[in-house]
Formats: C-alpha cells, sequence, structure tokens
C-alpha cells in the first residue's frame, strides 16, 4: 500500500497519532552522567525501547519508527561502533520472538549491506517471521540516512521509467524505503538537541516536532504521553488557515 504525501493530499488527523518516529539520543550522554561506560547508556536504551514498543501497542499507535544508527554513526569510535552491532544482534535474538508473539511486526530499513553477513541474515529471518503481524509495525532504521533514501529512490524511479524527464511525487515515494507507512504524525528527538539529523527528510515535510532533554534510557511511559499530549494540543494545518478548520468541524 503506498500512502499519500501530505503535500498532495490533506491526511486525515485522529487524537492519538498513527505514526510515532523517534531519534532516541542521549544515551551516550546518561552513562557519563553516571561515570559509567558509553555502552552501558546503549544497553540502557534497549530497555527503554521495549517499553515505548508496549506503550505505543497498547494505545492503538500503528507505526513506530526509531532511529537506531546513522549512516553518518560509523565516524564514532570503532569499539562503541562494533559493541552497537553486537547490541543489535542480541537484541534481535532476545526480542524478536516477544514481538511475534504480541502481534508485532518488524521492519529493518537502511543500507544493510555494510552489516555482517550473520546480522542481514538475521534480520531478514526476524521480518519474515513478522511479516503478517498486524497490531503494531516496529521499524528501525539502521545505517539510515534520509538523503540516502532520497537517492536510492530516485534512482530506482528512474530505471522505472526510461526515458522519462519529468516525475511526480507520487512515483519517487512509491520507492522509499518506508512507502508501506503513512508520514509521521509525531517526531520525538530525545536528549536535548533541537534538529533532525538527516532522519526521514522526505517524510517529516508536516510531521509536528518534540524535542525533550531527557535522555533516551530514561524516556518511559509518561514521557511517552507528555510527547503525546504535546501533539494533541496542536493544529495540524496542512497549509491551510485556523479559519478553515473551524469552518470544517462547525
Amino acid at each position: 500500500m503506498i500512502f499519500k504525501s501530505s503535500t498532495t493530499a490533506v491526511p486525515e488527523v485522529a487524537k492519538m497519532p498513527r505514526h510515532v518516529a523517534i531519534i532516541m539520543d542521549g544515551n551516550g550522554r546518561w552513562a557519563t552522567k553516571r561515570f559509567m561506560p558509553r555502552v552501558a547508556g546503549h544497553v540502557k536504551g534497549v530497555e527503554a525501547v521495549r517499553g515505548v514498543v508496549e506503550a505505543c501497542a497498547l494505545r492503538g499507535i500503528e507505526y513506530l519508527t526509531l532511529f537506531a544508527f546513522s549512516s553518518e554513526n560509523w565516524r564514532r569510535p570503532e569499539e562503541e561502533v562494533s559493541l552497537l552491532m553486537r547490541l543489535f544482534v542480541t537484541a534481535l535474538e532476545r526480542e524478536v520472538s516477544k514481538m511475534h508473539a504480541n502481534n508485532i511486526r518488524l521492519k529493518v530499513v537502511g543500507d544493510l549491506s555494510r552489516f555482517d553477513v550473520k546480522l542481514q541474515e538475521m534480520i531478514a529471518a526476524a521480518e519474515r517471521r513478522t511479516a503478517n503481524n498486524t497490531r503494531l509495525t516496529v521499524t528501525v532504521c539502521a545505517n539510515y540516512g534520509g538523503r540516502w533514501d532520497i537517492m536510492q529512490a530516485t534512482g530506482k524511479m528512474v530505471a522505472a521509467h526510461p526515458g522519462a524527464t519529468e516525475f511526480t511525487e507520487e512515483q519517487l515515494a512509491e520507492h522509499l524505503a518506508m512507502a508501506y507507512a503513512p508520514e509521521p504524525d509525531l517526531f520525538i528527538r530525545t536528549g536535548g538537541e533541537e534538529r533532525i539529523s538527516n532522519f526521514l527528510l522526505w517524510q517529516l515535510a508536516y510531521s509536528e516536532l518534540y524535542f525533550t532533554d531527557t535522555y533516551w534510557p530514561d524516556f518511559d511511559v509518561d514521557a511517552l504521553d507528555a510527547a503525546i499530549a504535546s501533539y494533541q494540543a496542536r493544529e495540524r494545518r496542512f497549509g491551510r488557515t485556523g479559519d478553515q478548520l473551524a469552518g470544517e468541524s462547525a
């Protein structure tokens, strides 16, 4: 299913966001603040993921997208990158069965070719196992970048329409890594930074942005509910005026 772009059609707006996207920032700083190695923060961050996944499922959120590892994160110290990769494997081993038992689908998007072959195989197996689950789709963005996504989609679009010189948004959108999901309603970034950091550049065009100083390991159900409450207090106009919205609801 290809979802319509918010720039070409006005999407339906529900009280509960249909799709929540999160940059899980602050793991290393959480650990450093406690005089612990940075990897301890990443381990604690995996626990936070579990809690947020459960909370989203209980609240009827249909899509949860998590920025786990960006294409720029390879610039980090080699030891930290290696530990992150091992954590990814451990999380897949421990969590996929639980997700499957709770009717949760797992998707992993990004340029996975740079990962170890074993990890690629584990990802493919997890996606196959949970493919028919319908309660919640959890997408993990790994070695992902918004510019990479647009470039790879452009290449596929051009290849699909040989000789064409003009294209539409819809023709590009169907080749984006997350064409199976609607655009995020709510974008959350933890850790105090207020930027998008090359995450879902195309898809966040009309998302509501929420920034919090809370480090990701401390981001719990109450923190998620605070973000949702902020979202619910906003007027989503998609280019229209407040008067137009008032007239529609009258």
